[in-house]
């Protein structure tokens, strides 16, 4: 399963490598980063239809926000599951996330533990 994670800060590439490096190395998880909105719309519509079956996106981000990316996400692509994350777990994030189609909200510092179970759900 090849997941898309979109972040403008790239230190998150390999936090999110180590912590589903056994995922990974089973081939249980495919994983591709996208630095900014733009980067990901352009990773999704290069294939034809997209690999990836999920996108974590952070919301804010320069550019194209996260919440812009899920609303192209959902028009272009609607079997994609798209959860979002924010270092501000404000109630208006939260809610214009799960009006536009987002699966899951998660707030920074990233619970791994929930998002493998997240994961698990697509997996399984």
């Amino acid at each position: 399963m090849k997941i898309l994670i979109v972040d403008d800060e790239r230190d998150v590439e390999t936090l999110f490598r180590q912590k589903f490096r056994k995922e990974i190395r089973s081939k249980k998880l495919e994983l591709t980063f996208a630095f900014s909105g733009q980067e990901a719309l352009d990773k999704l519509q290069h294939q034809e239809p997209p690999e990836v079956v999920y996108v974590f996106s952070d919301i804010n981000m320069p550019g194209m926000t996260g919440l812009e990316l899920l609303q192209h996400i959902k028009e272009q692509f609607p079997n994609i599951s798209v959860s979002m994350i924010s270092a501000y777990g404000d109630k208006e994030n939260y809610d214009k996330a799960m009006k536009s189609g987002a699966k899951e909200f998660f707030t920074k510092p990233i619970d791994f533990e929930s998002l493998r179970k997240e994961i698990g759900t697509l997996i399984d």
